[in-house]
């Protein structure tokens, strides 16, 4: 950096552009503006250098002239440039190279929809307009491979020592036909994804100098972009980085434009994904997406973490429409997978979580519930005081409650943008929704009221402090999943909050999570400008590898990430650091043997020693990590080495300095609402308080670009270097009654889901199989509580057998194992785990929890144990009604072996195929309840038990109640029916009615048709869990999930039909297929939207070693304002399917093709409504 220079760092957000300057006296200025004003300018980022310049030297600079850059030092700006083209699908048009057979690989993807309960499938699009698919065929080369073959292959050695057969050589003349084909279209950008080019990367490297000769401009290959194994998020990464990389090309030639020389002697550098800085030239569209959000984490990590004495942060920081939660405890937290905009993008990027709650989350009240988001009123019109017709938001909440003061906002609201915030037009909103709440509790409350019991009403004040708390307990769902989920306790870190919208919440936000201590940096508005300052210039390289990590391959590790780190150190050399200022980090891509879970894992704290390689003890560093993550180790299984990454980063020693200030007179206080009254509350300007100042809550500190709320008992601190700390007290605790509150009930709903959330995180985490680590294939639930995660539709409803069968007789430290149809099981291979929930001085549960994976083999007559011929329920595998599957806190390893090779006793039938990844599987399930059985303790600690059960309750009722009245209003029926048949012409026959007054129903399957006898019979919890699923589809909120649900419904099937059949009929056809058309036939007589697919198209094969069990997608139908959706998963399952490189490395099998139907692949799906949506049908055209 050269002495008495101008330095700028700028964030380019897609509202304001914020800009931190370093004066060349040491002296720091900030400013924020509009990122789009054509009037006044043409680019932001220019126009904030341009007027610091103008201010600080006196010399003035045209606007319509190039910058004079001779007094800047260097330039480092973040940009949603990227990551707006990808939202908005503004980017470059592209065409796709693909190996043949797999042309819509990426149209399917995972296969998975984003949303469970949507029925309008709303994928995202692909990013290309054209494929070509390349005649090339390169696979792993297993010696057992037995498939045969007409000529010796050509064999070549890849970049991870393994060895592949070329078996079908490429055609480059017919590629130069169809690319010049493609280019006469206008088409200029191509991303080229060829299978296994991860690891042998000839064929992409060919195709890519051909079509660069054929002058297209933008070439993008899989095995440069991102050389990691799994073909569909390395295609999805190439084809973004085709897709963004010219329009973030045509933007940096436009900014370089705007200064004379164009740039050519300034330093110029872009945040990436990853948090780290790199050259302008460098700057690629795979590795910008999160550019914008990076500073704001180096931001809170630089100055944070160090203040507090290197505690670990939460980064907080809210905006208008979402909020950012991240983690920062010591090291920077990355990830290697991230969906954004529906596209899953596979490089390195700072672990940011993303909520839709933020300053302009819209305000709702549905079923008695109060609800914020995920819809936002946006910027245009905004909250209702911003004078332009908006809705309620969260910004109105905090205004009416006397938070935000109208006074300290600049004047440029209203249609003339003139105008004040309006405080009238917020309360006007306010009252007409206080009204609506309060009719509807005086109707709904007087079943849940004792006699004589008055229910006051609620004041204005009342209903949006209410809206205030529940946005909060939003807000810190993914604070708990990013700890409490990964092993780490909330309360031991620091809230560091920033963003505009961040302050005026983080003390509630902290005390709920019981943290102590809330940091807010003294530019915390612009704290992803100042981010860019102190961010480090990063060089990074990666590499495939195959190696196992044993002695016999260190000396081969050693010196491939030696190579490595010699490229990094030398391209950071040339950059004009030296070599004090290079730290050089090393990271192996870990995993055990036979699973897909592989850890990022840095040897750092664990030197090298006589067991390991140079670079550290990356042993000992991955067991401990996956010990602390995972809560097990796997110590008979190899560790295989995935990838070898080395980061370079050029240390900047940039740091801020603090400027004295003059202490503040006395303010005179304003009234604010909290909780239940209003309190003097003091008024501060922060940039007037003295470094020594403390400050009582309630209080407001009030900065050019944010709001700090300091909560009663509450104390704020102002650092030596300017910054808030404020100490968070515990306040007062409000005693809950029985009695419903509707903002506790909505509260109560997301602490319902944060429990099965948490559940389903553990199990994930800590399981060893494909099918439930990384497909999915499992649910959760809390019986009693009734709310599961929604993975897979439902647990169905073991509760009711096992809560009879063995809740009398069972004790702490007992667990359950169950899969039998008559126990509520849905099909053998769906494991279910139970562990009771006990309360002090009370000798039976209060409570069950429960875990419910699909293990891929049990045994049974076929690998899979998904026979398609089976007849009777031996034949499916091992069956478990109530087995003790812990006792007294012992896992009964032995005798649920025993369990699990029990079905070879019966002709023509197995054991089990997988008895290590069931066992390991049903220890992760035992872990997953007893993080349920914690967090249901805590729950009843806090609120009591009859609390908590009340409130699930009122869930329950008024779910049905409101969809009844809607279901009135909308077709004026409330009793419907439906028939349809299987392939078979058995009939599955549905009657249906509703009370409104009572807020319940009856779902009548009479008339259905006999009990089959192949294996399409379902059990009855099979129909429960299709019925619970379509009224969540229906009701189309985001309620607690689980057969609680079903409290209010009662439900009639014939014993001995299809839908309730005999003790040992066959039923593993039952779940995959019954259940979908269950699920049609509920659809049709609601008539909500055509049929689906109809099957879950299962695949299975295998040998007496192992068994491989699949998924694959139909397609959903349409509806009254929606297509359907081919190539997707639908209703009662969403797992997803495995990527082709990974079965094809992790197995002796091999994809042939991936792809949609040749007659239906340019399908237009579309309903057409007869006689007033008295039915409704998709066609194919």
């Amino acid at each position: 950096m050269k002495d008495r220079k101008f330095d700028f760092a700028i964030d380019r957000g897609g509202t304001f552009t914020d800009v931190f300057a370093r004066l060349p006296d040491g002296r720091e200025k900030v400013l924020k503006l509009l990122s789009h004003d054509s009037q006044n300018y043409r680019d932001a980022p220019t126009e904030g250098i341009r007027r610091v310049l103008e201010e600080e030297t006196g010399e003035s600079f045209a606007r319509d002239q190039p910058l004079d850059t001779s007094q800047i030092g260097w330039i480092r700006m973040g940009t949603t440039v990227a990551t707006n083209a990808l939202l908005e699908r503004q980017g470059e048009r592209t065409a796709l190279l693909v190996t043949r057979g797999f042309r819509d690989l990426l149209h399917i993807g995972t296969q998975a929809r984003p949303a469970l309960f949507d029925l309008e499938v709303c994928m995202p699009e692909v990013l290309y307009e054209e494929v070509i698919e390349v005649e090339e065929r390169v696979i792993l080369r297993q010696d057992s491979c037995q498939l045969p073959r007409n000529e010796p292959k050509r064999i070549v050695k890849g970049s991870t020592g393994e060895s592949l057969e070329v078996w079908q050589e490429l055609d480059l003349q017919l590629i130069d036909f169809r690319l010049r084909r493609v280019q006469s279209k206008g088409i200029s950008s191509i991303a080229v994804l060829l299978l296994h080019s991860y690891t042998w990367a000839a064929h992409e490297k060919a195709v890519g100098s051909l079509a660069k000769r054929l002058g297209y401009t933008q070439v993008s290959l899989s095995s440069e972009v991102m050389p990691m194994v799994r073909a569909v998020p390395r295609g999805y990464t190439v084809c973004a980085d085709a897709y963004l990389t010219p329009k973030i090309h045509l933007y940096l030639t436009g900014f370089s434009e705007g200064f004379k020389g164009g740039l050519k002697d300034v330093d110029v550098l872009f945040m990436q994904s990853d948090g780290g800085l790199t050259p302008m030239e460098q700057f690629c569209g795979s590795r910008a997406v999160l550019s914008g959000p990076a500073g704001g984490v180096l931001g809170y990590a630089v100055t944070c973490y160090g203040f507090m004495e290197k505690k670990p942060v939460i980064g907080f920081d809210m905006g208008g429409t979402s909020t950012d939660v991240s983690r920062y405890a010591g090291q920077y937290e990355h990830v290697f997978e991230a969906t954004i905009s529906g596209i899953t993008l596979q490089a390195p990027q700072l672990d940011i979580s993303t909520v839709a709650a933020g300053g302009g989350s819209r305000l709702f009240f549905r079923s008695g519930m109060f609800v914020v988001g995920p819809e936002s009123a946006g910027a245009h019109p905004g909250p209702a005081c911003y004078r332009k017709g908006g809705p309620l938001t969260v910004t109105d909440a905090n205004l009416a409650l006397g938070r935000l003061l109208p006074s300290f906002f600049p004047k440029i609201f209203g249609p003339g943008e003139n105008e004040p915030l309006s405080t009238e037009e917020t309360m006007k909103h306010f009252r007409t929704l206080t009204k609506e709440i309060n009719q509807y509790l005086s109707t709904n409350q007087s079943s849940s009221s004792s006699a004589g019991e008055h229910h006051s009403e609620m004041s204005v004040e009342d209903v949006a402090m209410g809206f205030i708390n529940v946005a909060n307990e939003a807000m810190c769902r993914p604070i708990r999943a990013l700890t409490q989920a990964k092993g780490h306790d909330t309360s031991e870190h620091v809230l560091a909050c920033f963003g505009g919208a961040g302050g005026q919440h983080a003390c509630a936000i902290a005390r709920a999570l019981g943290m102590k201590t809330v940091f807010i940096h003294k530019y915390s508005g612009v704290l992803s400008a100042y981010g860019l300052a102190l961010a480090d210039v990063v060089e990074e390289v990666q590499e495939p590898c195959s190696l196992k990590y044993e002695a016999g391959s260190f000396s081969d590790l050693d010196s491939r990430i030696e190579q490595l780190s010699q490229r990094c150190d030398q391209i950071l050399c040339k950059r004009g650091f030296s070599s004090s200022q290079i730290n050089i980090e090393v990271f192996l891509h870990l995993r055990y043997e036979g699973t897909d879970c592989a850890l990022m894992i840095t040897a750092a704290g664990h030197p090298s020693n006589a067991h390991s390689c140079t670079s550290g003890d990356f042993r000992t560093a991955f067991t401990k990590r996956y010990l602390k993550e995972f809560g097990f180790t796997i110590t008979d299984r190899p560790i295989m080495v995935d990838d070898i990454r080395v980061r370079g980063s050029g240390k900047s020693g940039i740091r801020s300095k603090v400027q004295p200030k003059s202490e503040q007179k006395s303010p005179s206080p304003i009234k604010c609402y909290f909780e239940d009254r209003y309190l003097d509350t003091s008024v501060y300007l922060w940039e007037n308080l003295s470094c020594d100042h403390s400050i009582q809550g309630p209080a407001i500190i009030i900065d050019k670009n944010s709001t700090i709320l300091v909560e009663p008992a509450c104390v704020a601190h102002l650092t030596e270097d300017g910054d808030v700390c404020i100490d968070v007290g515990t306040g007062t605790q409000c005693v809950l009654g029985t009695e419903l509150n509707a903002i506790q009930l909505s509260i109560f709903s997301h602490r319902f889901m944060s429990i099965a959330e948490q559940m389903g995180r553990v199990l994930q985490r800590t399981s060893i199989s494909t099918n439930i680590k990384e497909r999915l294939d499992f649910s959760c639930a809390v019986f009693g509580l009734y709310s599961s995660s929604a993975h897979i539709p439902c647990t169905g409803s073991f509760d009711v057998f096992q809560i009879k069968a063995a809740g009398g007789s069972m004790q702490e430290g007992d667990v359950i194992l169950s899969n039998h149809p008559c126990a509520g099981g849905s099909h053998l291979p769906d494991l279910t785990v139970i562990t009771p929930v006990f309360r002090d001085g009370m000798r039976v549960p209060v409570f069950f929890v429960a875990s419910r994976g699909h293990h891929a083999d049990i045994g049974g007559i076929t690998p899979g144990s998904m026979p398609p011929h089976s007849t009777c329920l031996q034949q499916e595998g091992a069956v478990f009604t109530s087995f003790k599957l812990v006792t007294g806190g012992v896992f009964q390893e032995k005798a649920v072996t025993e369990a699990l090779m029990t079905p070879a006793q019966y002709p023509g039938c197995s054991g089990t195929r997988n008895l290590r990844d069931n066992l390991s599987d049903l220890r992760a399930q035992v872990a997953a309840n007893q993080r349920g059985c914690q967090l249901v303790g805590e729950l009843i600690a806090s609120y009591g038990l009859e609390v908590v059960q009340a409130y699930m309750g009122y869930i329950q009722v008024a779910m049905l109640k409101d969809f009844a009245r809607r279901r009135r209003q909308e077709t004026g029926s409330l009793e419907v029916e439906a028939e349809d048949q299987m392939d078979d012409g058995t009939r599955i026959r549905l009657k249906v009615q509703i009370d409104e007054q009572q807020g319940s129903a009856v779902f009548d399957f009479t008339g259905t048709g006999t009990e089959v006898w192949g294996n399409c019979n379902a059990p009855r919890a099979i129909t429960l869990s299709a019925l619970i699923y379509c009224l969540r589809c229906m009701v189309g909120q985001d309620i607690p999930l689980n057969q609680g649900c079903l409290a209010p419904v009662k439900v009639i099937i014939p014993p001995g039909s299809i839908l309730q059949p005999s003790q040992n009929a066959a039923v593993v056809g039952g779940n995959v297929l019954t259940s979908q058309r269950v699920v049609d036939v509920i659809f049709k007589a609601f008539q909500v939207c055509a049929a689906s697919q109809g099957c879950m198209n299962n695949i299975s094969f295998g040998s007496e070693k192992s068994g491989y069990y699949e998924t694959v997608a139909g397609g959903a139908g349409a509806g009254p304002t929606w297509n359907g959706r081919s190539g997707v998963h639908t209703h009662m399952t969403n797992t997803r399917i495995t990527d082709p490189e990974i079965l094809e490395s992790r197995s002796d099998y091999i994809t042939n093709t991936i792809s949609l139907d040749p007659g239906v692949r340019q399908t237009v799906c579309f309903c057409i409504l007869v006689n007033t949506f008295k039915s409704i049908i998709a066609f194919l055209k």
